[in-house]
């Protein structure tokens, strides 16, 4: 980083591939750092909408977690291609606490979508979290939708779309009940 009086700030790119200690460098200012690959992708910060879903999800998946499980805001996993960080993450119970989860101790991951991650959240991440193992992937889409996603010989198929402001049940990552119309 090359700073002076009154200069912005300055990255300079690794001489080869991103690697996990790179993202250390970078300042905790709301963009999402992650590694793919060996190539950076950054993702602005989320708007306020935003943050009540997640927030919202976090209360939810928490308040019907059964002892020992963990549910987490932002909590990275370190996957064979790289370090990717979802906007919710639930650990099994005895995972290993690492600065970087092992995928082995995530049973799913949530992404909640926004415009400046459209792509990334609906094609790459769900493809590295299934390569990864995975169980189970929900994306959140803006009203808010969530559609569920399990893991099935290798690739995320759709399981339910939910919708309703009405309480839904579902058996994973264990039992839980959802009310996504009430999230925004």
């Amino acid at each position: 980083m090359t700073t002076g009086p009154g200069a912005l700030a300055r990255w300079s790119a690794p001489g080869g591939a991103w690697t996990e200690p790179d993202l250390h460098l970078f300042p905790q200012d709301g963009h999402r750092y992650e590694i793919v690959d060996g190539g950076l992708h950054v993702t602005p910060p989320a708007g306020e909408s935003l943050e009540r879903v997640v927030r919202a999800v976090v209360t939810t998946l928490r308040g019907a977690a059964p002892e020992g499980w963990w549910v987490c805001c932002r909590l990275g996993i370190a996957t064979g291609a790289g370090y990717l960080i979802p906007d919710v993450t639930v650990l099994r119970p005895h995972s290993s606490g690492a600065v970087w989860s092992d995928p082995a101790d995530v049973a799913l991951v949530v992404e909640v979508e926004t415009p400046h991650s459209r792509r990334y959240g609906r094609l790459l991440k769900p493809a590295l979290y299934a390569e990864a193992g995975i169980p189970h992937y929900w994306r959140i889409e803006k009203g808010p939708t969530v559609l569920t996603h399990a893991l099935r010989e290798g690739a995320y198929e759709r399981h339910r779309t939910i919708t309703s402001p009405d309480l839904v049940e579902l058996n994973t990552p264990y039992p839980v009940r959802l009310a996504p119309g009430t999230w925004s």
